[in-house]
């Protein structure tokens, strides 16, 4: 039989572990949400659903914009407005369910994990594109060399970095601030990981068939690399998430791989059939080093605070 005692402090165990995943903090504070007992699937659903259906409403108006140069600033307006639709699902779920704004993970958590957010993007992504540069299946630029890496590129550089981080932040509130801790209360990290990856691999994929948003192959092609892609990825923030109890590192990691994969190392290598086909979002290569990488991470679920849903 076990006693009340130990009813109560397994349940303050639950509260304050939830607790760490969603704020970043390590015990009870005001953080915490304030209607746990809300059914975490109808949470889900409703966020998932408003989240499709705002940014339908930019995946339309993409897919009816020519990609022209007269319509760049539209596109990037358009753009910017997708990216943001799941934190605005994600911030209309809290209110309707919770009354209040609390739950995203806001704490910054141990600088560490913000660390990693940062420099395993720009690590990852200069192995990738250091293959192709010493190989020579996409050369290095001098010339472009020249005149990026400069002083004087170094505002542009943290200008990049800080739209790019903004982008970023506007789907990471939504995955990784939202979803991800609402999973948590009633699944095992590899189900919440690998589920909440397919949604959001899903979610990019009207952009990629409808849209422009996809490799210089053949639209297979940029399927068979990008879904691998995202679903590893997305098992690795959902643990940079849990392990940080923290949003950020999921947004410093997304904002910086987005700059320095599609920018700026791009902008130091010569363009080449094989290194379109290699390098960037939609290469190979990406693919593989992130499944490689998610299999590492998952490797050391164990080293994550227990959810509810594994037990205490």
């Amino acid at each position: 039989m076990v006693r009340s005692g130990e009813r109560k402090k397994e349940g303050n165990t639950k509260c304050g572990l939830m607790n760490y995943l969603l704020t970043g903090k390590g015990n009870i504070t005001r953080d915490e949400p304030s209607t746990p007992s809300t059914n975490p699937k109808k949470t889900v659903t409703t966020f998932v659903v408003l989240t499709f259906a705002l940014s339908s409403i930019f995946w339309y108006l993409t897919s009816q914009t020519p990609l022209v140069a007269d319509n760049a600033t539209l596109l990037l307006l358009y753009t910017v407005g997708s990216m943001w639709c799941p934190a605005l699902a994600a911030i209309i779920t809290r209110l309707y369910y919770q009354r209040n704004l609390k739950g995203f993970g806001f704490g910054l958590g141990k600088p560490v994990w913000l660390f990693v957010g940062i420099l395993l993007p720009i690590t990852v992504g200069l192995f990738m594109f250091g293959s192709a540069w010493i190989t020579g299946i996409a050369p290095f630029n001098l010339q472009k060399a020249a005149d990026v890496l400069t002083i004087s590129f170094i505002p542009a550089l943290l200008l990049g970095i800080l739209f790019n981080s903004f982008l970023a932040a506007g789907e990471e509130f939504g995955w990784r601030g939202f979803l991800v801790p609402e999973l948590a209360r009633f699944q095992t990290f590899t189900q919440l990981a690998l589920l909440s990856a397919a949604v959001w691999t899903i979610w990019h994929l009207p952009l990629i068939i409808f849209g422009s948003y996809h490799g210089a192959g053949s639209l297979l092609f940029s399927l068979a690399v990008f879904i691998p892609s995202v679903m590893g990825v997305g098992l690795i923030l959902a643990w940079l998430r849990i392990i940080s109890g923290s949003v950020w590192g999921a947004v410093l990691f997304h904002g910086f791989w987005n700059y320095f994969i599609q920018q700026f190392y791009p902008a130091l290598t010569e363009s080449t059939d094989a290194g379109e086909m290699m390098l960037g979002e939609f290469g190979w290569f990406v693919a593989l080093m992130y499944v490689i990488l998610a299999l590492i991470f998952w490797k050391y679920k164990n080293k994550l605070p227990h959810l509810p849903a594994e037990g205490i």
